[in-house]
């Protein structure tokens, strides 16, 4: 069972009081960075206890793994930022470059993991993303209810996991051409789509009340039965307050134009609806 301590949420965190004066120095631009300090919740029991993983969890060592940073040169310490957070199918973290400018432009600080590919440990993977969020907190001037993880195809279905497991983390998750979710969701033909983690409950309660999830895939794309199941059959079924689904047409297994990235941050970001007292 997870620590009250550990699920204290992140998401509304950090934007009280200005940090600008205890956040170290950096440099704008593009970068390649390591870090020392792993989260407590990356370590071997936490995850399994948030998965109810049955695997042994493998040695992980941070100081050895390479993280790409992209920082705008509009960015200073002086007003908090949102964090996109990349998990990568492939070993470099590299995002479309049209995609830049929009993150830039949304006050987004991008982070992804080298050497977190698809053939990676997937416990390494979500280590990485966790390790990633906790570290940038640190440098960075971030606006917790703006940390987002997202990722491409296997990437996708990490980043899926992540923001349902690590609610508590991350508030929000755009899931491109893959998704995965924690019940069987029907598959066509009697067959169904397996799960692939159990979340803690009281995770997912944040999860579907608070967190915001984004499920995007393609006309062509060989995910897309998954995807729309997952949405219809997983997201929707089971009672998650704030998911959207967007299938774009003609498009086949490969990341999509910087218009679609826009698209996918405009349902993220959305106001919250109002009551009929004006209140949310």
């Amino acid at each position: 069972m997870i620590s009250r301590a550990l699920l204290v949420c992140f998401l509304f965190l950090g934007t009280i009081a200005s940090r600008a004066a205890e956040l170290p120095p950096f440099k704008p631009g593009e970068s390649v960075i390591q870090f020392r300090t792993s989260a407590t919740q990356s370590r071997g029991a936490e995850l399994k206890s948030r998965l109810h993983a049955l695997d042994d969890i493998p040695p992980f060592y941070l100081i050895k793994e390479k993280f790409r940073i992209i920082v705008p040169k509009e960015y200073t310490h002086k007003e908090p930022w949102g964090l996109f957070i990349w998990v990568s199918p492939g070993n470099t973290a590299n995002i479309p470059k049209d995609w830049e400018a929009v993150l830039a432009k949304r006050k987004l600080i991008f982070i992804g993991a080298n050497n977190s590919g698809n053939r990676r440990n997937i416990f390494d993977r979500f280590r990485m993303a966790v390790d990633a969020n906790h570290n940038m907190r640190q440098r960075f001037n971030i606006d917790g209810r703006r940390v987002y993880v997202s990722g491409f195809s296997g990437g996708g279905r990490v980043a899926s996991m992540l923001a349902v497991a690590y609610a508590d983390m991350f508030s929000g998750t755009i899931a491109w051409m893959g998704v995965n979710f924690y019940e069987p969701l029907p598959a066509g033909g009697g067959s169904v789509y397996n799960p692939y983690f159990i979340p803690d409950d009281e995770v997912l309660a944040i999860a579907k009340k608070n967190c915001r999830f984004v499920l995007v895939t393609g006309e062509k794309d060989f995910n897309l039965d998954n995807t729309r199941s997952t949405f219809v059959n997983g997201f929707q079924k089971h009672g998650f307050s704030n998911a959207h689904y967007l299938e774009i047409p003609n498009q086949g297994h490969r990341p999509p134009g910087a218009e679609w990235l826009k698209k996918a941050l405009d349902l993220l970001e959305q106001p919250e609806p109002e009551t009929k007292s004006g209140k949310k």
